[in-house]
């Protein structure tokens, strides 16, 4: 029985070291790939350290005067984006991943369908809706059958102008979500208009009441920055429909943000981007680098070598004694699961040499007495330091960082992120916001980490949990985490 054990012992041992190599090796292809693209197309910036440009770097468009409001979970943002449609006195624009013309925006009676919702304003002001027409294969959802069926409900018997955009890369996506007002306000995040995949509808308090809980965010801003937002739906609607439409306006200052637009658009597909842009991993990628005490992020997906590399080098050589970095992701994404752990397992070994106190990953569901269910994790937030956030559609992804469309929105007001930030920290600790404004660094070492370990310790026993938050399960061998992103570079051209 010892030869046997010593034998499967060093077998294993083999498997590993066979393993890491091919890890390294497809991964050295992967960013390779990236990079030699990226040159091609004069972004080579965005992978370069030290680059001019600070945080935002210096290709995405900077708005002074901004009101902002970062909307918590789809009960808050929803509620806030039907009213702004309702009070429209000039027009309303919106782009989606996808929207179901039966969903209701706000779970109230007598609360008016989606459908009709654009139907009503659209008598009194031009509204437009802009939709990913969806794969040219039904592989996944929405099929272009369900799109065109969307289609016509949201156009038949109604002034609603609505366009299905089918200018994607192969198996990729229109991913943002954005809404327009008047050129006046703009809704930019995560949260899509359907109940495909999930229920947008929750609330903070992620109540067990429902199959799945969901948890999102949005950003409401007003001010200049919301011109740059209405240009994008702007330069792809008119590319799409060939409709003339009067270019946006630009809003009078409302507030004190500093906004940067930041956006994905794949090299290829629109007349007005032909080589591209990629603002949001070229910001991403600034402000992860600058880092010196907290990097916080919240997403569906880490599949990104680049981010990783990026994270990988802090933990290595912390920039500070208290250098933290927390995830918050979902127990099991709707596909790259293993992607995104073998990633982890990257970070938690580069952790491990420092004494596995600097990484924290973890992940969220509900409870309540013996009721309870997942809450799947579809925000797409980004905070370092207190001092730059982002929010929007871009998951951490070779999808979002180089081949769907996506649209972010960045600032660097150092009180509205760290009221976001407390605000979030609230929510998934289940305390007040003055229960966690103290030290960062503290409260993830004598809150996060305790909490989320003894709830991942309690499951192990199989005893019932207690809290919402606990340790992210599982990790994947390093060539296994490779799947999503070696999807993506055979189809990226």
């Amino acid at each position: 029985m010892e030869r046997v054990n010593t034998f499967r012992g060093r077998l294993a041992s083999i498997v590993d070291k066979v393993d890491e190599r091919l890890g390294d090796g497809l991964e050295a292809a992967l960013c390779a790939h990236h990079a030699r693209r990226l040159r091609r197309l004069g972004w080579d910036a965005a992978l370069a350290p030290g680059s001019a440009g600070g945080l935002f770097g210096d290709r995405a468009p900077v708005r002074e005067g901004n009101d902002v409001a970062v909307l918590i979970d789809g009960q808050e943002a929803l509620t806030a984006i039907q009213a702004a449609i309702q009070g429209a006195r000039s027009h309303v624009h919106i782009a989606n991943w996808h929207a179901t013309p039966d969903f209701r925006l706000v779970r109230e009676d007598g609360a008016p369908t989606l459908r009709e919702l654009l139907a009503e304003t659209a008598e009194r002001v031009p509204v437009r809706l802009l939709l990913w027409a969806g794969p040219p294969v039904p592989v996944f959802q929405p099929t272009r059958r369900l799109v065109k069926q969307a289609h016509a409900r949201f156009t038949e018997g109604s002034a609603v102008r609505c366009a299905m955009d089918a200018r994607e890369r192969t198996m990729h996506c229109h991913h943002e979500k954005i809404v327009i007002v008047d050129d006046e306000v703009a809704f930019v995040g995560g949260v899509d208009f359907t109940a495909l995949e999930g229920d947008r509808h929750d609330s903070s308090d992620h109540p067990p009441d429902r199959p799945i809980g969901w948890h999102d965010l949005m950003v409401r801003v007003e001010g200049p920055a919301v011109a740059d937002v209405a240009k994008h739906f702007h330069s792809r609607w008119t590319e799409v429909t060939g409709e003339d439409v009067p270019p946006p306006r630009v809003a009078e200052p409302a507030g004190r943000s500093t906004v940067a637009t930041l956006r994905t658009i794949p090299d290829g597909t629109y007349d007005f981007a032909p080589r591209g842009e990629f603002t949001i991993l070229d910001s991403y990628l600034r402000a992860l680098r600058s880092a010196r005490r907290l990097i916080y992020l919240e997403n569906q997906f880490f599949w990104s070598p680049e981010i990783a590399e990026v994270l990988i080098d802090k933990l290595c050589d912390p920039p500070s004694d208290d250098f933290r970095i927390v995830l918050l992701l979902p127990r099991k994404p709707s596909n790259g699961a293993d992607t995104t752990r073998g990633q982890l397992g990257r970070l938690f070994a580069a952790d491990h040499t420092v004494g596995n106190r600097r990484l924290l990953a973890a992940t969220i569901s509900t409870h309540d007495g013996q009721d309870s269910c997942p809450v799947y994790v579809h925000a797409k937030l980004g905070i370092v330091d207190d001092e730059w956030m982002t929010v929007g559609s871009a998951n951490l992804n070779e999808h979002s960082l180089f081949n769907d469309t996506e649209v972010n929105l960045a600032t660097d007001d150092r009180e509205l992120i760290r009221e976001t930030r407390l605000r979030l920290w609230a929510e998934h600790l289940q305390r007040s916001v003055s229960e966690v404004d103290g030290d960062p660094t503290a409260v993830v070492d004598d809150c996060w980490r305790p909490i989320a370990t003894e709830q991942a310790e309690r499951e192990r026993r199989g005893q019932p949990r207690t809290h919402r938050l606990t340790l992210l399960p599982g990790l994947s061998r390093r060539v296994a985490r490779l799947q999503g992103p070696l999807r993506g570079l055979l189809v990226d051209g």
